[in-house]
């Protein structure tokens, strides 16, 4: 677990600067370009080595594709990324292949990633194929020990992706992800799909390889609780943009932005007894090849005045290491 504080910072692993990703509307006879879907719109941020960094918000706020576009999986429309002091966004194909040991992913539903055909040791295999002169000997050796890793035994090796539980293909998931021995791990709503008691165990996983390896993890979910137990720091987007981000003590225990604000009031409580307070949001999303000028969240927030729908607000500190983008910031609903 990563510890910030003024006095002592961490080294930056990954670093965004305005990054944008835009997907075009084509239309017309000829397919000619009508507009932009701006599923990115100017992320700035920084990963420290170790770290775990979630970012959350509602679904088509951009946090999957933010992930994909860090990877390369997604060619960026604008921005830079540096990874260990490196640009990587303007690689080739080639020059890229260094990075693919040290930043990989983890999806949502492994079963759609894996051939259903083929036994899961022989898929596990294909990655120290790709990318090592291993004999076949030693590639099984250690597909053994990546099945030992994550939970599972050697017995599983020639089973097929249908005879194993959704947690299970997880956890061949995470063992395809760490095979390359990586620093850098997206996690892309990993644990969503499956119960609750088999969430606990994945995340336990999870810190555990954390700690052992030294990884640092871009946990992208829209459960804020399992960020508030998994994650040391948030970003929260709304369409495509960063409206604030903090420690997880800091941001949950004071909340500056609306947005943030109305997601956490939606977190189940554990006891009746506790009186919490809905903030529940008028409208939907907008339209993301559309947005609304100034502010935009603007078009739902509770507390929006003539400012908000001109001019957009900046991206500013409010407190150490706790930023966000509002006029109002710290007002409560």
């Amino acid at each position: 677990m990563v510890t910030l504080s003024p006095k002592s910072e961490p080294k930056i692993l990954l670093e965004l600067k305005g990054v944008k990703k835009y997907f075009p509307i084509k239309g017309g006879i000829l397919k000619r370009v009508q507009g932009n879907v701006k599923a990115v719109e100017d992320v700035s941020l920084q990963l420290y080595e170790g770290e775990s960094l979630g970012v959350v918000g509602e679904s088509g706020c951009g946090k999957s594709t933010l992930g994909r576009a860090i990877l390369g999986l997604e060619e960026l429309t604008a921005g830079k990324i540096r990874f260990r002091d490196e640009e990587i966004q303007d690689l080739k194909r080639k020059e890229k292949l260094k990075f693919v040991k040290e930043m990989q992913m983890i999806f949502q539903d492994p079963y759609a990633s894996l051939n259903p055909r083929q036994r899961i040791g022989h898929a596990l295999e294909e990655v120290f194929t790709m990318h090592t002169n291993m004999s076949a000997k030693e590639k099984r050796a250690s597909v053994i020990d990546l099945l030992n890793e994550v939970g599972l035994k050697e017995e599983h090796f020639d089973r097929y992706p249908h005879e194993f539980s959704g947690g299970q293909r997880q956890r061949i998931g995470i063992a395809r992800a760490i095979a390359l021995n990586p620093s850098f791990v997206i996690c892309d709503e990993a644990v969503s799909a499956l119960d609750v008691s088999v969430q606990a165990q994945v995340l336990k996983l999870l810190k555990t390889l954390q700690e052992k390896y030294q990884l640092s993890y871009l946990f992208i979910s829209h459960d804020l609780g399992v960020v508030r137990y998994f994650c040391d720091r948030v970003l929260v987007m709304y369409l495509g943009t960063t409206v604030e981000l903090g420690t997880v003590k800091g941001l949950f225990a004071d909340p500056l932005h609306p947005y943030t604000q109305a997601l956490l009031s939606a977190i189940p409580r554990p006891s009746v007894h506790v009186n919490t307070k809905r903030i529940r949001l008028q409208g939907d999303l907008p339209n993301p090849a559309n947005p609304p000028s100034g502010c935009p969240f603007h078009t739902r927030c509770p507390i929006a005045q003539d400012v908000c729908k001109v001019d957009k607000p900046a991206w500013q500190e409010y407190e150490i290491g706790h930023f966000a983008a509002c006029h109002f910031a710290g007002t409560k609903i």
